[in-house]
């Protein structure tokens, strides 16, 4: 086993196409734990129609627990927009969104997206 294989404490995976996400929780040697996300998308190059050769290309993400709620906020935020709940023009006078202080007016109700982040 590699050595950055061993240090994956839990992993998750999410196909979508060519594409895999990896959500990989580590382990430093210090006992520190923190998050990748690595993107992996097939890439054809070369061969022929028959044994046609393939690569992977890739693309990691590392976050550390100091990180964790920022960016599970800006995430979820960035989503809301991207999914059309919330306008730019929202986001430019709406108050940072935390975690700890979910809207008491309008509580995010979204059951299709679940981030489940117990350190």
């Amino acid at each position: 086993m590699a050595e950055n294989e061993r240090d994956i404490m839990f992993s998750e995976s999410v196909k979508a196409g060519k594409r895999i996400y990896y959500f990989d929780v580590k382990e430093t040697r210090n006992g520190e734990r923190f998050l990748t996300i690595t993107e992996s998308k097939k890439i054809v190059e070369g061969g022929d129609l028959e044994n046609p050769q393939f690569t992977f290309q890739k693309h990691k993400l590392f976050l550390y627990k100091e990180d964790y709620e920022k960016f599970v906020a800006a995430l979820l935020k960035t989503i809301k927009v991207a999914k059309g709940e919330l306008s730019v023009d929202d986001m430019i006078s709406e108050e940072p969104l935390t975690l700890d202080a979910p809207d008491e007016e309008e509580p995010f109700q979204d059951t299709s997206i679940h981030i489940d982040l117990d350190f």
